[in-house]
Order: structure tokens, then C-alpha cells, then sequence
């Protein structure tokens, strides 16, 4: 935890803050913050600054806050991605809030078992949740906006062409015929498939829709390394 990520219920007071539970024991377990220790603290959607401890009980601390600064700029990317494996979606939520991507699809494929759309990990309290750990790796603070698409064809059809006005649209896949572009300084449209990829029907609906198809090289890669991999690569991580 690089920053402690704080609510609107959290504040007892305009610059007083009282938490529980797993920030509560991250401060005293781990960080070990003592009475007057100072820690980097941001108000999701606001702003970042300094946290400083005031007292604690068995069950609770209380800082004194002040928020003085803004949060990194977010990447001008969305993301669409295939819903991935329940075991490795918390890992891959909790890196994409860490990069700064800020709007995240999640939609339907061939190769996505109708199983993994039962995962707890979809319901609201679980996406902040690991929405929330993302952003406190990063220093972060504003927080991702998460759709859910069950039906590929419908999204494909009547809600991509639009995201793709603003942010052209770019569908990593095997086997394409160029290569994908490095440090864009334009927004953009990202699609990530499941494991084993998008299947040709879906490839040939997404470029109707306008995406270009290009691929990462010869290597295949598990989602939960080729969603950092090619966020990486499209955006200097420098600027952002």
C-alpha cells in the first residue's frame, strides 16, 4: 500500500479521517505507523496529500488529513478485454487500476466459459475492492469505471463503432499481419481476447466494427502478462 485510499464516509471531520479493517491493519501491522507518523493518503476521485496519525483503538485509527495535490494523469486508453479466468481476474483488475486505465469493458467470447460471469469477484463491493488496491500501489486515485457486456455481437454491433470515435480502436491477435504501435501520443481503443484469443467470427465483427488487427510478435501470452505487456507498449509509462 503506497497510498491509503479514503471514502466520503471515511471523514469524521473536514480534515479527520477514521478507518477500520484492512487499512486500519496495514497501517499498524505492516507500515507500523506510530502517533504523529505521517503516510501519503488520497480521496478517491480528489486529490492526493498526507495523512497523519492521531490515535488509535483495537478496532480503528484516526488521522489528521490534507489533500494538496492532484493524482497521476489517467492513460487515454479504454479497454475492452475478454472476461478472463475468475483466477487471475482479480490480479488483472487490480494491475489495469495500477497502470491509470480508467475505462474497463468486460464482454463475452467463444472461448469464455459462461461459468467465469458467476465469479463473487463481479459483484459491485469486490471491483472497488480490487479497484482500490490497484490505485493504492499506484499512488492513485481515481477510480476505474467497469462495464459489464455479456452479449458480443450487441456490444460489437451498437456501443464499440462509438467508443471508437473518440479513441480508435486497436484488437491484439496472433497472427496479424502488423505489428502493434509503440508510445501512441493519441487516445485509443484497446481489445484483449480470453485465453486462446478471439475465434476468426469474432476477429472479422471487431475490424467491421473499425478496430485494426496487429499482434505483439510470435510469442502467446496469458492474459494476466499480455495486459501489462501491451498496455506497456502502446503507452510510455514515463508520461503517465
Amino acid at each position: 500500500m503506497n497510498l491509503v485510499l479514503l471514502f466520503e464516509d471515511d471523514f469524521i471531520a473536514p480534515d479527520r479521517v477514521r478507518l477500520t479493517g484492512r487499512r486500519r491493519e496495514h497501517l499498524i501491522a505492516v507500515l507500523k505507523v506510530e502517533p504523529g507518523d505521517g503516510v501519503t493518503v488520497g480521496l478517491v476521485n480528489g486529490d492526493v496529500g498526507v495523512g497523519r496519525l492521531l490515535s488509535q483503538d483495537r478496532d480503528w485509527v484516526e488521522l489528521a488529513v490534507a489533500l494538496t495535490a492532484g493524482p497521476p494523469e489517467p492513460l487515454p486508453l479504454t479497454l475492452v478485454m475478454a472476461m478472463p479466468r475468475p483466477k487471475m481476474f482479480r490480479r488483472v483488475l487490480q494491475t489495469v487500476a495500477s497502470l491509470g486505465v480508467k475505462d474497463i469493458w468486460l464482454i463475452n467470447a467463444y472461448k469464455v466459459e459462461k461459468s467465469f460471469w458467476q465469479t463473487p469477484w463481479l459483484a459491485e463491493n469486490s471491483l472497488r475492492e480490487n479497484l482500490a488496491l490497484g490505485l493504492e500501489q499506484a499512488r492513485d486515485t481515481q477510480m476505474p469505471r467497469v462495464h459489464i457486456r455479456k452479449l458480443f455481437k450487441p456490444f460489437v454491433e451498437d456501443e464499440l463503432p462509438a467508443l471508437m470515435q473518440a479513441r480508435p480502436g486497436l484488437v491484439a491477435h496472433p497472427g496479424a499481419p502488423r505489428p502493434l504501435p509503440s508510445n501512441l501520443d493519441t487516445a485509443a481503443t484497446l481489445c484483449i481476447g480470453p485465453e486462446g484469443g478471439f475465434i476468426d467470427y469474432e476477429i472479422a465483427k471487431l475490424v467491421e466494427a473499425g478496430a485494426q488487427a496487429m499482434h505483439l510478435g510470435r510469442r502467446i501470452l496469458r492474459v494476466e502478462v499480455a495486459v501489462p505487456v501491451l498496455i506497456g507498449r502502446l503507452f510510455d509509462p514515463c508520461r503517465f
